[in-house]
């Protein structure tokens, strides 16, 4: 996933706001547990103190006499359970204490100055051992007492400490494996809710590649409306294009009719004038033929599903030429790479590979070799996107540098004594540029010519 992706921004959101939600539901739980477990104390040191209250009795000398509690902790030394009771009025003198729990030994906790008889207080202080004391206290008159008593609880929050750590601790790593299930759950939610787009990724593939003429399939109900747009828009082009081509020929038929005359009327009527007719008739008839390949190809240059297999292309070309040229005995030698397809029309390929083995033909001495292949894109070493070239060698005598230029300007013959109207390099050139690719022409092993001609490539697998 890239940060531009919409994966990544489904995972991304759902991740911030989950573990958002996590974190604020894990310190709202941590909270409510460590109050419960505070007032559970405190609940506790309160039965306590009302217990220490029922069992204290004033004996008849005037000295309160405390039996031992049930809790045996009030009896060890510094064990971190205490209870302390002493006269209000004496609060802070030396008289103050009247008893105390043996676990106090001769230990004082320091009473609250908001002690009162009303409510209890409760506060936190340091004990014997350094023990951090959870402490309450409320004043009490005792039956028979003509004075209140202060009457203090105290009990170290050591074991509440361990309790609310041993809760945190659980509560954080549960839910941090809750956080890693979720995302994992969201990642294959994610994949799953987008499968329908790589489904319509995968059939616009097939489509490009002439493998399919739409996109089918049973899509939600979210999607369906673009599916729908996209296979409109794919017939749409597809109707464009036959008009195109109904077009072109429908020109093409209404051309040549007048040129027919034209060619007719000079052969009848011999003389000078009849072979300048003849002349440019055949010269507009090259032209007609030129143009009219080129908007056929413009239309098609760019139409989705056009895939043309190259050895089926080369195969019938060669045969052609061969019969052609059969008195000459000359040798085509061709290969090509298995399933190498042209991403455009038949008739666009055999229109340029059928002029420059042409060209070949016509200027060899004896042999015409022509190679087709799949070569990485430029600046693509991983070989993701590839280029179809396809290189038609000869024997002949060449042509040089400036020639070479020359050579694929519209109309411009190099020698007047070969047949032709010097417009197939040019229509080659137009066409190979509608296409976006390149004609190359440079030297080959054999010293005749060599025609490099790179082509958009249809892959099956893409």
């Amino acid at each position: 996933m890239t940060p531009n992706s919409l994966a990544f921004r489904l995972v991304a959101g759902a991740a911030i706001w989950g573990g958002l939600a996590l974190l604020l539901g894990g310190i709202a739980l941590a909270s409510i547990f460590r109050d419960v477990v505070q007032r559970n104390f405190d609940n506790r040191l309160m039965v306590v103190w009302e217990s220490l209250v029922t069992v204290a009795e004033l004996t008849p000398e005037r000295n309160l006499s405390v039996p031992p509690l049930s809790d045996p902790r009030f009896g060890q030394t510094f064990s971190g359970w205490y209870w302390q009771i002493s006269l209000v009025e004496a609060v802070g003198s030396n008289t103050a204490i009247v008893n105390r729990s043996r676990s106090l030994w001769d230990q004082t906790l320091t009473a609250h100055p908001d002690v009162n008889p009303r409510t209890f207080v409760k506060w936190r202080a340091g004990g014997p051992e350094q023990q951090m004391l959870r402490i309450i206290a409320r004043e009490v008159v005792l039956p028979g007492a003509g004075q209140p008593f202060l009457i203090i609880i105290a009990a170290d929050e050591d074991a509440v400490t361990a309790n609310i750590e041993r809760f945190n601790s659980i509560l954080t790593w549960s839910f941090a494996a809750f956080g890693v299930v979720l995302l994992i759950a969201m990642l294959i939610q994610v994949r799953v809710g987008l499968r329908p787009l790589r489904h319509i990724r995968s059939g616009l593939a097939a489509i490009r590649n002439g493998r399919s003429e739409r996109l089918d399939g049973d899509f939600p109900t979210e999607i369906a409306p673009l599916v729908g747009e996209l296979n409109a828009l794919i017939e749409h082009n597809a109707e464009v294009l036959e008009r195109s081509r109904t077009q072109v020929g429908n020109l093409a038929h209404a051309l040549k009719t007048p040129l027919s005359i034209l060619a007719n009327e000079g052969q009848n009527h011999p003389g000078p004038l009849a072979g300048s007719v003849l002349k440019q008739t055949q010269l507009m008839k090259n032209y007609v033929d030129h143009y009219l390949a080129r908007a056929r190809a413009a239309a098609t240059a760019q139409v989705l599903g056009a895939r043309t297999d190259v050895a089926s292309v080369l195969s019938d070309l060669v045969r052609t030429l061969q019969k052609i040229h059969q008195d000459r005995a000359l040798s085509i030698d061709w290969q090509s790479q298995d399933q190498l397809a042209f991403r455009g029309e038949r008739q666009d390929l055999e229109e340029m590979v059928g002029n420059l083995l042409d060209n070949a033909c016509k200027w060899t001495t004896r042999q015409v070799k022509v190679s087709a292949r799949s070569l990485p894109s430029e600046g693509d070493a991983a070989g993701d996107t590839a280029q179809l070239t396809i290189v038609i060698e000869d024997d002949g005598p060449g042509l040089s540098n400036e020639h070479k230029e020359a050579a694929l300007e519209r109309g411009t013959r190099l020698d007047d004594t070969t047949p032709g109207s010097g417009l197939g390099l040019s229509i080659v050139r137009d066409l190979v540029g509608l296409y976006g690719g390149t004609l190359d022409l440079g030297s080959s092993d054999a010293g005749g010519l060599s025609a490099r001609l790179i082509l958009p490539e249809q892959r099956g697998d893409t």
